[in-house]
């Protein structure tokens, strides 16, 4: 897990040690931390599946995992990804987010999106 103090120097070999022991992915943690998926250690960590690439030719998934709540998160993370890996990374096979409180903004979204107001209530949503 990538939380509390991680030391970036140790994200980075975690890294490279899960992909080189055959890991289809790497995760930030598992979501049940204090502090989850941050940009700082997500940063690191997509390096590392990019060196790992350019010295394999093999693609390795990275999925953050924790506190990616809203829609707006999951934007920030997918312009993160393509920035940092490009439009492949972008793909399920290779880019997951760990998000189970999502679920609840994007409805909410998407009831906005249809009906032009924001949901009061689960009622709204027709949950």
């Amino acid at each position: 897990s990538s939380g509390i103090n991680a030391e970036y120097g140790n994200v980075y070999k975690a890294s490279m040690v899960s992909m080189m022991a055959g890991s289809d992915f790497i995760k930030t943690s598992t979501g049940k931390e204090s502090v989850n998926a941050t940009f700082p250690v997500g940063l690191i960590m997509t390096r590392a599946i990019r060196h790992y690439y350019e010295q394999t030719g093999f693609k390795v998934g990275f999925k953050p995992a924790g506190g990616i709540r809203t829609a707006k998160d999951s934007l920030q993370w997918l312009v993160f990804m393509k920035e940092q890996l490009g439009d492949e990374w972008l793909q399920p096979h290779l880019f997951r987010m760990g998000a189970s409180s999502l679920l609840g903004d994007i409805e909410r979204q998407l009831h906005h999106y249809c009906t032009g107001r924001y949901a009061n209530s689960a009622y709204d949503i027709g949950m």
